[in-house]
């Protein structure tokens, strides 16, 4: 079952307008449209009327922006077909054809992209809203990583011409993105910039913001922040009514007072959604409600109200075709027969349960069908534009080339065309040589990465090893699972030579959570990262772990007290400034138990994170620096370790 619900703030970036006050702002526009003559106002009209129709009438929509185009060409009015190709395409999207829906919104992309006007802002806000709607449409057949590629870029353009509007509609959208594929703090942080700008325009969708951020501070068990956003969402609704917005506001707030053990206010909060969906008859949100109570009330075992709330559940979500709700309410009935020693009827509901989730899977697959379609002919689509681009932008500097020759003396033509050819060849050939230089410091690299991948996989099999030994298989499936999940990360990130600088803050993440386990919380650790970072600055794979490890290893393990690590990223002038600091026996100290061992180690990371440091600097040309220092107090007695890496700032390509 489904534990939240995030919102989409806008949907195709609509507006969301009174009903009345839409039809008195239609009427005006088409008796305006009846009285206009010139054929720019009426393109314009067109247009006009097609936006107002997107939330009440998909096909006079489509109706007016057809209208729009049409004339639009006639008259070689580019933006406003620009303009009538993006009505189309949210017309075919509420629809639910994708594939036309995403033809048009890519030609609009390049139409705009090309587009010679006057006014540069009108052009950047049409590619914006060209990006932002492909965005949609990869987002709405769950392709999330284009999805997040394009709205990057819509939300780029917004922030440059200070739309600020805009960007908290897309911020809203990249969370929602980011929610999907569980990223839960990236999809907070784009919910909270989304609030930010909401709170300073007075947006009135900012309830369900708060809701949003409130379900992500759910889910990280943050019950006193989810608990604060959830109330500033309450009295943002009653301010701006929202009956939908409210009753998912009802069913979301249920889930805290779920979690936080006090499950009579659920049950009213769950009883309160039934009574505000009820009202603006929204079938789906009370099926939601009573899967909700249903499962409640078969966790307190009253079996009699579970069945009764599945039971409706399961009717509602067959009146409305929701096969995923089918799915959920049979599987509950199942649970609820056999726990109430009816074999029967729980065998009868789960081979229900079992065909309707064969449906589902058969469903998804038809989906998953048309989307890979959809995407191989969109891929084929912007091939063709780029040749045709690059075909255009030849043939202009040719001409462009061919009309500055005709002025030169034939006497020195000759002359000149060598000088070209021979300039031309041998800056070939140095890019040649500048790209092998570049594609061999690469290789070293990765050898250097794949030298450093059994290293750490020896290390953490030995860890598991002492795990086992220490704690037995019991507590060792927990300490298992998440080691398949952290070799799963190192395996995907091995095939790369750069990776978000997010991705390896989770490789770390899980990394400390492991070690953690195996040493019975000997110690805490937390990751910062600057705001200033971007989301596409880069970091080469596993070049902070070795540091980490010996903080653990060395530094805070030998410690009596309870110790602790902090992994720091931050920017500096012209560097990436990564630190590793722990709170342990210091480095002196550290060294000497080394020496003293009697199990001898040849450590082999920091000489490979030394060479690879070392490659990092013959490829980008820019200085790197490795530091260990001792941190001391006052008295000059050894508090810890501190390593400093300054790296060159590196971007994903």
């Amino acid at each position: 079952m489904k534990i939240e619900k995030y919102f989409p703030l806008y949907f195709l970036l609509l507006f969301s307008i009174v009903s009345w006050s839409q039809n008195q702002k239609i009427d005006s526009l088409v008796f305006v449209l009846k009285k206009t003559r010139n054929d720019i106002d009426k393109a314009q009209l067109f247009n006009a009327i097609a936006d107002q129709y997107k939330t009440r009438d998909p096909k006079l929509m489509l109706d007016y922006a057809q209208r729009a185009y049409d004339l639009a060409q006639k008259i070689n009015y580019e933006l406003a077909e620009g303009h009538a190709l993006l009505n189309l395409g949210n017309a075919n999207i509420i629809s639910g054809n994708y594939p036309k829906s995403l033809q048009y919104f890519t030609d609009a992309q390049h139409l705009f992209e090309n587009l010679d006007v006057k006014n540069e802002v009108e052009k950047q806000k049409g590619l914006a809203k060209a990006l932002g709607s492909i965005g949609i449409v990869f987002s709405e057949q769950s392709n999330y990583a284009k999805a997040l590629q394009y709205y990057l870029k819509a939300v780029k353009i917004y922030e440059q011409i200070k739309e600020e509007e805009k960007c908290a509609k897309l911020y809203n959208n990249i969370g929602v993105v980011y929610q999907s594929q569980s990223a839960d703090f990236k999809a907070l942080e784009y919910f909270i910039k989304t609030q930010k700008i909401q709170e300073k325009l007075k947006d009135a969708n900012i309830g369900i913001t708060y809701t949003n951020i409130g379900n992500g501070y759910l889910k990280q068990n943050n019950l006193p922040k989810a608990f604060d956003y959830y109330t500033k969402a309450k009295m943002a609704l009653e301010k701006n009514p929202n009956p939908r917005a409210l009753g998912e506001w009802y069913n979301n707030i249920g889930l805290y007072y779920k979690t936080a053990k006090q499950t009579n206010k659920a049950i009213e909060h769950w009883n309160s959604a039934i009574s505000t969906f009820e009202i603006i008859d929204d079938k789906f949100g009370v099926g939601d409600s009573y899967l909700l109570l249903g499962q409640l009330f078969l966790e307190q075992n009253k079996l009699d109200e579970a069945s009764q709330m599945a039971e409706k559940s399961l009717a509602l979500a067959k009146e409305i075709k929701v096969l995923e709700q089918v799915v959920l309410s049979e599987k509950l009935l199942s649970d609820i027969y056999q726990k109430q020693n009816n074999s029967a009827l729980a065998l009868l509901h789960f081979k229900n349960y079992s065909q309707a989730k064969d449906s589902l899977t058969n469903e998804e697959n038809i989906r998953r069908s048309v989307e890979e379609e959809m995407n191989f002919d969109f891929e084929k689509r912007e091939a063709i534009q780029q040749k045709e681009i690059e075909k255009r932008d030849l043939l202009l500097k040719e001409e462009s080339k061919r009309n500055t020759l005709q002025l030169f003396f034939a006497a020195i033509f000759g002359l000149l065309l060598f000088g070209m050819a021979f300039l031309i060849y041998n800056r070939i050939q140095l890019k040649k040589n500048l790209t092998l230089q570049k594609e061999l410091a690469e290789y070293e690299q990765k050898a250097l990465h794949l030298q450093m991948n059994p290293h750490f996989v020896f290390n953490c099999l030995g860890s598991i090893s002492s795990f086992i030994v220490q704690n037995g298989t019991d507590s060792a499936i927990k300490y298992l699972s998440k080691f398949s999940k952290l070799m799963r990360l190192t395996l995907e990130y091995s095939k790369e030579s750069l990776i978000p600088i997010d991705k390896e803050i989770e490789s770390l993440q899980n990394y400390l959570e492991l070690e953690q386990l195996r040493f019975n919380n000997k110690f805490t650790f937390s990751i910062y990262k600057s705001e200033a970072i971007e989301d596409d600055m880069a970091i080469p794979p596993l070049l902070l772990q070795p540091f980490v490890e010996n903080a653990i290893i060395h530094g805070v393990i030998p410690k009596k007290e309870i110790g602790s690590i902090a992994v720091r990223f931050a920017l500096e002038k012209e560097s990436l400034l990564c630190t590793v600091e722990d709170n342990g026996v210091g480095f002196n100290e550290s060294k000497a138990q080394k020496q003293h061992s009697v199990v001898a180690h040849k450590s082999m990371a920091l000489d490979i994170t030394k060479k690879r440091l070392e490659m990092i600097e013959s490829t980008t040309k820019q200085k790197t620096e490795f530091t260990i220092e001792e941190v001391k107090n006052s008295n000059g007695e050894a508090i810890g370790t501190k390593v400093t890496l300054h790296l060159p700032i590196q971007y994903i390509k």
